[in-house]
């Protein structure tokens, strides 16, 4: 087979070949190709291409020279040419190089094309491509250039071998399905797995309200009526008209009202720090943004309504969009009734939901009357609905009919006084449930202690517990990834749930994962309570979830990181509820030891505040407590204090507790108390840098005799800033520059970013730009591919810096912009150690082009994350000028 002819693109750049279909996806076109050049790269498309040639020779050729292969697909397979097996958009991706890295891109639809959908099957096998979804031209410009820059990273320095190794990695991060839920990034509105059925006028009509200027509406109806995919799909109807679109923000797993600016928070990327109050942070952070929260499941913390209004008077660009059995009755709100499906949208919907479990299954006229009299005696509830068509793979409708009558007449799943409808559902879950054998119902009970959703192992582990089974606290019954008690029918019985409809399932990363509705929840909890195996139920899921701890606390500090970010993650709430559980039983020794071995997350996600109230919780019992549990208490609940200690009391809670760590044994927390220690002398007025060098010293040595490579990686850093406070910049570099090689050799990703970042200040003041600027540069893409936003800001603060020096005046101003606004959303913007770069700024706005770096600075809040990322590691228009990089003082960083 002769070669293609060869057929140049337009420059020699990076080159992104972009396939797609053209006219569905042309403002999708026109919004990538707006994210690659932004970023100075060449995109490659069918209609920049030369005319002359035939298409497929054209792209054909295009792909050979291309470097990246984006690609865009939404409901069209496309044009089959004669003589063609497939469409142009399928014979791109199979004739893209093995090599080339894939960044798919698919928008989300209820109505694809069978032949792209089979498509886009095979392509998440693939374990070449990235496959993420997008709802608009503007979120896919933000996917884009937030993908683009990590791989842009590549290009950058690449002399330094460290640098590629984390490039490998976070390209490894890019090669995931979906988001980290670790990630700062907002949590933008879920893509439900199936269609939405007759909802099209309510979508219209609360879509108008938000539209005609109504900041407050919440969708009134019982569990099962459908209201939260109501509010998803009115959210994503609604989401162009917000500049930072549509936030979701899910409160089924949040049952104390006090905890719900919490989680709201969470789903912004706003973190919860604890040096000040959630409520301030989530001000600051909204305060300037366009934006829709939909806040569902807000019964069950109705008391926490007059934050929202509080949230309102602060944002004047937010709205709220809430579902709720009940209404909140304050001030602003303005309620939508969601009704029933009408007859014929409710057999719709039974035809959809019949189908997943009998693909022939068909409305004939001989079933017609009685699928139509299943739904009106369902009352066209959605839930119910799909309760009763997951039945028709053993069911005749007639059948099915026929046990509804018999069964909906005489059960009483739930108080009397429950409104008619949400009777309806509850009886139809009853009924569903009396389908079920005895160990399949006992199962659903004991699935509902989880929050959140939950993984094969951990059903097996807690679907296996019973009071005669697990009543001990014993290390026997701790499980692990090996050795996990298990009953052989779990497995089985939790088949026939998610065949019955009660139990739903999706993958997350290489785990299946099932979740419950909060209406299903509810009503398992209530069945395991009249059971009397919830202690022991309860109790099993905190060993679960404890051992989960113990097994993540050594791999979050090496190359296990990013998988286990991941995990924890997914975990988050049943990671609360076991704390929760703990904590209610004042089981302050197991309740520390979750706490504490799992402190690396905490941290990185920026749920270091919640951590701490959870153990001044123990501080305060009045209960004698263990030395160790003492130990991590004082811990968490002075470290984050460190710069606020005027009378010392910070320094000597922290040196109780290397006390309590040294005696009961624990090296590890005797180092991680040090370095607190340290920290706390440093930001002293003045600084203590004697007594921290001591400190660190000996915590050093520790974590030498002990092999902690993690440990000793962080007591380097340590040291070389007390070195920095001395003026040693010889010996500071030293450390910082052995502690980058320990964290590169063991994976330690958060590591390699607090070390760089802190040798790129060292080199800066040394006067090395260029060396400080790749180390800014390795530390931004660290965090970006960790998901730390802290970490990415102190990158962007060290390439103001840089710029500053450069005289790049008007990308310093853009950069400091974003930092500041990155700080203001994250929650991150208090304390004094977070002003080291502003010396430089403060300079050029006090100079000639003072005004433009104002603009500037204007024009940087306004960029995304990704946006800022990609703009500090793209080359500014004064690379190497010569500049001289010294200053007296050393960095801030916490």
């Amino acid at each position: 087979m002769s070669q293609p002819h060869v057929i140049r693109t337009p420059d020699q750049r990076l080159r992104i070949f972009v396939s797609s279909t053209l006219q569905e996806l042309a403002a999708e076109r026109r919004a990538a190709r707006t994210a690659i050049e932004r970023l100075h790269l060449a995109p490659v498309m069918f209609e920049l291409g030369a005319r002359p040639h035939p298409p497929r020779e054209l792209y054909r050729s295009y792909l050979q020279q291309s470097d990246v292969f984006l690609g865009l697909y939404w409901e069209r397979y496309g044009w089959v040419a004669p003589d063609e097996q497939v469409s142009g958009l399928e014979d791109e991706y199979n004739l893209c190089p093995d090599d080339v890295p894939r960044l798919l891109y698919v928008k989300v639809s209820d109505h694809r094309d069978e032949r792209l959908t089979g498509l886009l099957n095979r392509i998440r096998e693939d374990d070449r491509a990235a496959y993420k979804y997008f709802e608009t031209s503007k979120e896919l410009a933000r996917l884009v250039e937030a993908d683009l820059a990590i791989l842009l990273a590549e290009r950058f320095d690449q002399s330094r071998p460290l640098f590629l190794d984390e490039v490998d990695s976070a390209r490894a991060t890019i090669g995931r399905s979906g988001p980290d839920p670790a990630v700062a990034d907002p949590v933008r509105l879920p893509a439900p797995l199936t269609g939405l059925v007759g909802r099209e006028r309510d979508i219209a009509a609360i879509h108008g309200m938000l539209a005609a200027g109504t900041r407050f509406v919440t969708l009134v109806g019982p569990g099962g009526i459908g209201k939260s995919r109501l509010a998803i799909a009115a959210a994503r109807s609604a989401a162009p008209d917000f500049e930072d679109g549509s936030v979701f923000v899910d409160l089924s797993a949040v049952h104390d009202p006090e905890r719900v600016p919490s989680r709201i928070a969470q789903s912004l990327g706003v973190r919860d720090t604890g040096d000040a109050p959630i409520m301030e942070n989530l001000a600051t952070a909204l305060r300037e943004r366009s934006i829709l929260l939909v806040l569902d499941n807000f019964e069950q913390v109705v008391e926490a309504a007059p934050a929202l209004t509080t949230l309102l008077a602060e944002a004047p660009e937010l709205a709220i969009l809430v579902t709720s059995r009940v209404l909140l009755r304050i001030s602003g709100e303005q309620s939508y009734d969601v009704e029933p499906l009408a007859d014929e949208q409710a057999v719709d919907l039974f035809v959809q939901r019949a189908h997943a479990v009998k693909p022939d299954f068909e409305i004939t006229p001989d079933n017609e009357d009685a699928v139509e009299r299943v739904c009106e005696a369902l009352d066209g509830v959605p839930l119910a609905i799909e309760l009763a068509a997951a039945r028709v793979r053993v069911l005749s409708p007639a059948e099915l009919l026929d046990r509804l009558d018999r069964r909906l007449s005489v059960l009483v799943g739930g108080p009397r006084d429950l409104p008619a409808r949400q009777q309806t559902i509850r009886r139809t879950i009853e009924w569903s449930t009396q389908l079920l054998d005895s160990d399949q119902r006992k199962l659903l009970a004991r699935l509902g202690v989880f929050e959140g959703g939950f993984t094969l192992e951990a059903a097996e582990f807690v679907g296996a517990a019973s009071a005669e089974r697990h009543g001990g606290d014993t290390d026997d019954d701790i499980p692990d990834d090996s050795t996990s008690p298990t009953d052989p029918d779990v497995l089985e019985n939790l088949a026939a749930l998610v065949d019955s409809s009660l139990v739903g399932q999706h993958d997350s990363d290489d785990r299946p994962r099932f979740s419950m509705q909060a209406i299903v929840r509810e009503y398992a909890r209530e069945q395991l309570a009249r059971s009397g195996e919830q202690p022991a139920t309860r109790d099993a899921h905190a060993r679960y979830f404890l051992a989960l701890g113990d097994d993540a606390e050594d791999d979050l500090r090496g190359a296990g990181q990013r998988r286990w970010m991941q995990r924890l993650g997914d975990e988050r709430d049943n990671l609360r509820a076991a704390e929760r559980f703990l904590l209610d039983g004042r089981d302050w020794d197991r309740a520390a030891r979750l706490a504490f071995s799992l402190y690396l997350y905490w941290w990185v996600t920026g749920l270091l505040g919640e951590v701490r109230t959870w153990m001044e919780e123990a501080l305060a019992s009045g209960d004698e407590l263990d030395p160790h549990t003492r130990a991590i208490a004082l811990y968490f609940s002075r470290t984050i204090m460190f710069w606020k200690d005027p009378d010392g009391s910070v320094a000597a809670d922290l040196a109780e507790s290397i006390e309590l760590f040294r005696r009961t044994g624990d090296s590890n927390g005797e180092g991680l108390a040090s370095i607190s220690l340290a920290l706390a002398l440093l930001a002293g007025t003045p600084p203590d840098t004697a007594r921290a060098r001591r400190v660190m010293e000996a915590a050093l040595a520790l974590y030498r005799s002990t092999g902690s490579v993690w440990g000793e990686s962080m007591a380097l850093v340590l040291l070389g800033r007390v070195a920095l406070r001395e003026g040693d910049l010889a010996e500071a570099q030293d450390h910082f520059t052995t502690s980058l090689a320990l964290t590169n050799r063991s994976g330690d990703r958060v590591g390699q970013r607090i070390a760089s970042y802190h040798l790129g200040w060292t080199e800066l003041m040394l006067g090395d730009v260029a060396a400080a600027r790749s180390d800014f540069a390795l530390s931004v893409t660290i965090s970006a591919a960790v998901g730390h936003p802290e970490g990415i800001a102190y990158g962007l603060e060290g390439m103001v810096a840089v710029a500053a020096l450069l005289h790049d005046d008007e990308r310093a101003g853009e950069l400091a912009g974003a930092a500041q606004a990155l700080r203001e959303r994250s929650g991150l913007h208090n304390g004094p150690t977070f002003t080291f770069h502003r010396r430089y700024l403060d300079d050029l706005l006090q100079g000639p082009h003072g005004d433009l770096v104002a603009a500037a600075i204007a024009d940087g809040r306004e960029l995304t994350v990704e946006q800022a990322v990609a703009e500090a590691l793209a080359e500014g228009r004064g690379e190497g000028a010569d500049a001289d990089g010294g200053r007296e003082d050393g960095p801030g960083e916490s």
